[in-house]
């Protein structure tokens, strides 16, 4: 059974910061692209971050500069380091593994992060 579990969520004044985690079981964690999207009240799912299983990150441009993305192989985890925090970043915050060769796909649960101005 694939569990991908979110945690760090909060509340936030702009311009702090949080920290998302995503601990992963029931997959070979390195050999998945690990990602981060989120969505916001009455809008679409977005992709947020992403890394690959060869460690090479990817950021939607609305972030860049300001999020970092990150892997622990070791542990099962991805890690998503948000600073400078805007009203705009408030959404549900998912966690994803996706794996192109055997077509697989897991969400986690998702958490809240809320930046207040």
């Amino acid at each position: 059974q694939v569990q991908l579990v979110e945690s760090g969520g909060g509340v936030v004044q702009a311009g702090g910061s949080l920290r998302l985690s995503c601990g992963a079981s029931g997959i070979t964690f390195s050999r998945y692209t690990m990602g981060w999207y989120r969505q916001a009240p009455g809008k679409q799912r977005e992709l947020v971050a992403q890394i690959t299983k060869d460690d090479y990150p990817n950021y939607a441009d609305s972030v860049k500069g300001r999020f970092t993305i990150s892997r622990d192989n070791a542990n099962n985890t991805v890690y998503l380091q948000m600073n400078s925090l805007k009203p705009e970043d408030t959404a549900v915050y998912y966690c994803n593994a996706n794996r192109r060769l055997s077509r697989t796909d897991y969400w986690g649960q998702g958490t809240q992060v809320t930046v207040s101005s």
